[in-house]
């Protein structure tokens, strides 16, 4: 059941694509970035590999980097 949780965040993540970009939160973004940067190393250096945490926090990662991409656009553009 876990795993499913797990699942949550990218979703939203990627069901806010289709958002306005002026509410993204830079700070938020940055900090999933990260974290999902951090738990991608971990799901491959940990023996067995957690290839389907490996596959969330992939995932999550893209999500978040596209939408880190969108806001810094939409603040340029303003």
């Amino acid at each position: 059941m876990k795993h499913v949780a797990n699942w949550g965040i990218p979703i939203a993540a990627l069901a806010d694509i289709q958002k306005e970009p002026s509410i993204i939160s830079p700070t938020m973004t940055c900090a999933l970035i990260i974290y999902s940067a951090t738990f991608m190393r971990f799901a491959i250096r940990v023996q067995p590999r957690n290839m389907l945490l490996f596959a969330c926090h992939i995932t999550n990662f893209t999500a978040q980097t596209v939408q880190g991409v969108r806001y810094i656009n939409y603040r340029m553009k303003s």
